[in-house]
């Protein structure tokens, strides 16, 4: 008896948005599996943070189609967002509310049942005791990073989005970040697509590469497959090729390459 496949936890069709004239993402197509790390890279500009924007249904499509979690975002965005989060640092929570009182409103906006108990855990996980109860405006960065990580797991999410989760970190909270989303991922068998420009990261963290310029994706493939395609190191390496338009052909290509020459050659050696 055969059984249906699980639904990828994102499915990505023909996804576009206009902003004026200008399409700020053009018809980009992509899937993540369930339980994996999606890397979606880009120079500024690309179009990562609006791909984001509309998988957490802040923007509406000008066109294509969005599946999380098997449902489909415009009809049943209210079915999947309190299984999903999202992390920034360049999204401040308010600042006057204490780390408690912000951890409950957002608790409470997911319908977390226990969010005392809950928050409780957070804290002990997270090490938010010793200022817990002081405004979030007067954190430190280090501070403000362990609170927007209690925040995307408030929910204990089975979809994480972040983008650029460990911008402006020191290197060993950065690494610490990174550890505990990989430790989430463990634990919850939960799904991640991570928009980064620290590319080490993406090699530490992702089973698979989105690339994106200007709207559009121009690559995709596991971090392995990426390096050997380019010839590079490092995936630093392969997004300066894709950032300045510089690829290896593929091997396509490169027959009908050497099927050109070859013939040119006959052409000129044939009396």
């Amino acid at each position: 008896m055969k059984t249906n496949p699980a639904p990828m936890a994102i499915d990505v069709r023909g996804l576009t948005k206009v902003f004026g004239t200008e399409p700020a993402v053009n018809e980009i197509s992509f899937s993540v599996p369930p339980g994996s790390t999606t890397a979606l890279l880009g120079g500024n500009g690309a179009g990562k943070t609006t791909t984001i924007s509309m998988l957490l249904g802040l923007i509406k499509p000008t066109a294509g189609s969005i599946a999380v979690l098997g449902w489909d975002i415009a009809r049943h965005k209210h079915k999947v967002l309190a299984r999903m989060n999202f992390e920034s640092p360049y999204v401040d929570l308010p600042k006057r509310l204490t780390v408690r009182q912000n951890l409950k409103v957002y608790a409470q906006l997911y319908g977390v049942i226990d969010v005392k108990q809950r928050i409780e855990q957070l804290a002990e996980e997270l090490n938010l005791k010793d200022f817990i109860d002081r405004a979030a405006g007067t954190l430190s960065a280090g501070q403000k990073t362990r609170v927007g990580l209690a925040k995307a797991f408030v929910n204990e999410p089975d979809v994480l989005l972040l983008d650029e989760p460990t911008a402006s970190l020191d290197p060993d909270t950065a690494d610490w970040v990174r550890q505990h989303f990989a430790d989430y991922q463990k634990k919850a068998g939960a799904t991640i697509l991570l928009a980064s420009h620290n590319m080490s990261e993406v090699e530490r963290l992702a089973d698979n590469v989105v690339m994106m310029n200007k709207g559009r994706i121009v690559d995709e493939g596991a971090p392995n497959d990426l390096l050997a395609r380019y010839g590079r190191e490092n995936m630093e390496e392969v997004f300066i090729d894709i950032a300045r338009n510089r690829r290896t052909p593929s091997r396509d290509e490169e027959g009908a390459a050497v099927a050109e020459l070859l013939n040119y050659d006959e052409g000129e050696s044939s009396p």
